[in-house]
């Protein structure tokens, strides 16, 4: 009698464990995200939020993380140098190196540390932190400048390599790299924050394993993904029919005399396939708006709009493959040859998020939102009264575009919706904030009207400082949408109304200023979507109390008029102004053709 039996059949995550699973894998990462937030050191990771947890499965897919469009896969360029087979518990992995990771960072002061996580001698998952720090050495404080022409005066680069044997750590290593920073004591802080945060997914990936068994765990995360998938290829197949669908957008400027520079954009959608064509993009340029996309990174930006704002699927690696190809050519500004420089890439970053909605809109006739303006950057350095060097990193809020049931979000930075609170700036740099306010009149006019931008203005306290501002859309501003018009634009401007006024170029550095200069800086906001003619008279007479819309431009721009003391709308006078009312377009751009391709 034969009495081998069948091998038992692979457990199962059930419906209900997959839910309890799903909120355990997104608090593990949160709390991930709330340690950096807790005891970095640099004020761009504590106070901007410029960080990012995630967690991979055993294969290094994304399983769950945040919806920022800007990464590449991180756990493959580990994988290069040391195969999963090498890996060990206790082990740690970090880098920098945007050209090895072929884009999984796109700039230098991003940093990525990961950690394998074994469970019953399997490896189950990776644990992930990423950390912008706010100095890595290079050519200017803060080592980001439109100044630099190539990789190398962006800061120190370090290829995928492995900083914890067994929990060992490569303190030489480290104090290489903390020697090439202008603020040692804060990268140190950084770095160890972003090393806890992952230690703690680690033990919080432990827990679930012990908690639902390893197999069960390794189940739902394949399930989770899996999920996303189906999800995500549904919802975009409903927005994008068979067909061609192209669009061009367009960057100012790289700082250094070269521009406008064009993304062009081709989606092709038959009934088995997905592509997305760049190829037609301008060259790489000599200044550090160059970006070196991942193909990962369009497939974000659909999926943080397909399924953001929701918790039943994951933004994770299943939306990361809804596009079957993503065409890039090498010498393009969005896949540049090495070692160009990359470290304004935000710019192109954020003109990249646009161009896919401007995909979305141009297949579904103008039902996606609007662009939006790139958030702007400033650094002011130099060195206190004592002689101390000071550096003020700040990445201020601009607008965004409106969409096709809402008005566009105003003051809105990337990471965390949050600028530097007032008192933040006074106690912690020698500066003064004297104006912090809603930037008026820069919201695209619409019937659902695009967010505004907003005005910072300091004074400087220190001896003397020199100034570099990142600034874009002000040529070609943010595009309205379904007869929305374009946002405004912003620009900086050193003593403002004094008779040493000056405006400074929007991508440019070594601006010198001194005790008691005033810098303002003005940013933009976000397209409108829908005619400005059909939003009503007293949402816009809510809009000019707010600030977010002048009496000249509400005139102007809606067609609306208010009685002689400003309190209510001229419901006579509004209906002459609005009986000429202007023809519409599917876009609207301020300096250029309504060309979609």
């Amino acid at each position: 009698m034969d009495d081998a039996r069948p091998a038992p059949a692979p457990v199962v995550c059930d419906p209900v464990t997959l839910e309890i699973v799903r909120g355990a894998l997104r608090a593990a990462q949160s709390e991930m995200e709330a340690l950096i937030e807790r005891t970095a050191m640099s004020p761009f990771i504590r106070e901007k939020k410029d960080f990012f947890a995630a967690i991979f499965d055993g294969e290094g897919r994304l399983v769950v993380g945040s919806t920022l469009p800007a990464f590449g896969d991180i756990v493959g360029p580990v994988l290069g140098d040391y195969p999963l087979a090498s890996m060990r518990p206790g082990d740690l992995y970090w880098y920098n190196d945007c050209y090895a990771s072929k884009g999984a960072v796109s700039h230098t002061p991003d940093q990525v540390f990961l950690a394998p996580v074994f469970a019953e001698g399997q490896l189950v998952a990776f644990t992930h932190a990423w950390a912008h720090f706010q100095d890595v050495g290079g050519l200017r404080p803060g080592s980001l400048s439109p100044e630099c022409t190539d990789i190398f005066q962006e800061g120190t680069i370090v290829p995928p390599m492995r900083l914890e044997r067994g929990g060992v750590r490569n303190d030489e290593a480290m104090r290489i790299f903390l020697r090439n920073s202008r603020f040692p004591a804060m990268i140190q802080g950084d770095l160890r924050a972003a090393i806890a945060a992952v230690r703690l997914g680690e033990r919080r990936i432990g827990e679930l394993c012990a908690r639902f068994g390893t197999a069960r765990l390794v189940d739902a995360c394949r399930q989770l993904i899996e999920r996303s998938g189906k999800a995500m290829r549904e919802r975009f197949r409903a927005i994008a029919p068979v067909g061609s669908h192209s669009f061009t957008d367009k960057i100012d400027s790289d700082g250094q005399g070269h521009g406008p520079i064009h993304l062009r954009y081709r989606l092709d959608v038959t009934p088995t396939r997905i592509e997305l064509d760049t190829t037609a993009s301008d060259d790489q340029v000599p200044g550090p708006v160059n970006f070196l996309m991942a193909k990962e990174v369009p497939c974000m930006v659909f999926g943080a709009y397909l399924l953001g704002g929701q918790e039943e699927h994951l933004l994770n690696q299943g939306a990361l493959e809804v596009i079957d190809e993503v065409k890039l050519r090498e010498g393009s500004f969005l896949q540049p040859r090495w070692p160009a420089p990359l470290g304004l890439r935000g710019v192109t970053l954020m003109r990249n998020v646009a161009a896919c909605l401007g995909l979305v809109n141009v297949a579904t006739r103008g039902k996606a939102p609007a662009a939006h303006s790139a958030y702007v950057i400033w650094y002011i350095r130099g060195r206190k009264d004592d002689g101390a060097l000071f550096l003020m990193t700040d990445g201020v809020g601009v607008g965004y575009g409106a969409r096709p049931e809402y008005d566009g979000i105003d003051a809105v930075y990337l990471i965390a919706q949050e600028n530097y609170p007032a008192e933040f700036l006074d106690a912690i740099y020698p500066v003064r904030l004297r104006r912090y306010a809603i930037n008026p009149d820069t919201g695209g006019p619409g019937r659902w009207r695009g967010g505004c931008g907003i005005i910072r203005e300091i004074e400087v306290l220190a001896p003397e400082a020199m100034v570099s501002v990142r600034i874009d859309g002000v040529e070609n501003p943010p595009w309205g949408v379904a007869g929305g018009r374009s946002g405004g634009s912003g620009r900086a401007v050193i003593n403002p109304g004094r008779a040493d006024e000056r405006v400074v170029p929007p991508i440019s550095d070594s601006h010198i200023v001194k005790r008691g200069d005033v810098i303002r800086i003005e940013t933009g906001g976000g397209g409108g979507w829908g005619d400005p003619f059909d939003r009503e008279p007293a949402r816009v007479l809510t809009d000019i109390r707010g600030g977010f819309v002048s009496r000249e431009a509400a005139a102007r721009d809606y067609g609306v008029a208010l009685t002689a003391d400003g309190r209510a709308v001229d419901e006579a006078a509004t209906a002459a102004l609005r009986a000429k009312r202007p023809p519409t377009k599917l876009f609207h751009r301020k300096t250029y053709a309504d060309s979609l391709t």
